[in-house]
């Protein structure tokens, strides 16, 4: 780490946060070393990083990767980026919403490719679910969000925090928390505590499905309504009455278990049966 210090830009630039993009930098190196590590960036990787703020971890990264594009929406941060990191000639600036790009246009020919995001809270479930189902090659997500988001995508059946995203992170990736960040880790301070958590891409999803649609149409329907059981849960599912219950029965499932129970193999079977049925 050199002494490249985020309070000294903010005031050398006299930048001004804006809090309908929340905005929140890091200022402790000690977590910017992890996300770095936990990324395992290497001299192979092209990087995206979504929302570089002042570039303190983009500096970072640069040092380790082969080339880091980094995709900020605040027109303001345009010019502190370019002159922060104008010593550094595998840097790429693009100044979007991430939400809005076009990630295969960026990636071209690259191979490996990882992603790194201080990602703000209003945009990460969105974030990740376009970078999730965009059919994108990436090799890894690691991404700071809010500590409440992280639990529930590291969640296990059973518990108050699993839900549909659990389901639709451990799909598409391997889970990995990396550590606990402290509000006193940002200026301005946020409310509430974060988490760097990485997801490294499978292969091929986790379960595999006759019709993906089916699958993750049933697992919201399932986790909309929490407290009901699955049979009264999946009053959408177009069969009759009696081959819902035979679709239970096909896939060894208890209807009168909630959805909040159900492990995504469970689900992968359920979904199958009710399509052999339909």
């Amino acid at each position: 780490m050199d002494n490249y210090n985020t309070k000294d830009i903010v005031r050398k630039y006299g930048f001004k946060f804006t809090k309908s993009l929340g905005q929140n930098f890091l200022i402790d190196d000690s977590v910017l070393e992890d996300i770095v590590e936990g990324a395992e960036i290497c001299k192979d990787d092209f990087v995206i990083e979504i929302g570089p703020g002042v570039g303190t971890l983009t500096r970072e990264l640069l040092k380790k990767a082969k080339k880091v594009c980094a995709i900020e929406l605040d027109s303001d941060l345009i010019p502190i980026l370019q002159n922060e990191l104008k010593d550094f000639d595998n840097f790429i600036l693009i100044n979007k919403d991430a939400l809005k790009v076009d990630f295969n246009e960026l990636i071209g020919e690259e191979n490996s490719v990882k992603l790194v995001a201080n990602l703000p809270y209003y945009v990460t479930t969105p974030i990740i679910l376009k970078l999730l189902t965009g059919g994108y090659p990436f090799k890894s997500l690691t991404i700071m969000i809010q500590k409440e988001v992280a639990e529930r995508i590291d969640a296990v059946p059973g518990g108050k925090d699993y839900g549909s995203l659990t389901l639709l992170v451990q799909y598409y990736c391997n889970t990995r928390i990396i550590r606990k960040v402290a509000p006193s880790s940002f200026i301005p301070q946020p409310k509430v505590e974060s988490m760097v958590i990485n997801l490294e891409r499978l292969e091929t999803p986790r379960v595999k499905v006759k019709d993906e649609k089916l699958f993750f149409d049933l697992i919201r329907d399932s986790f909309n309504m929490r407290r009901k059981t699955l049979s009264n849960a999946l009053k959408n599912v177009k069969l009759s009455k009696e081959d819902i219950t035979k679709a239970f029965e096909i896939a060894g499932i208890d209807p009168r278990r909630r959805g909040e129970t159900l492990s995504i193999g469970e689900f992968a079977r359920l979904a199958d049966a009710i399509k052999d049925l339909q």
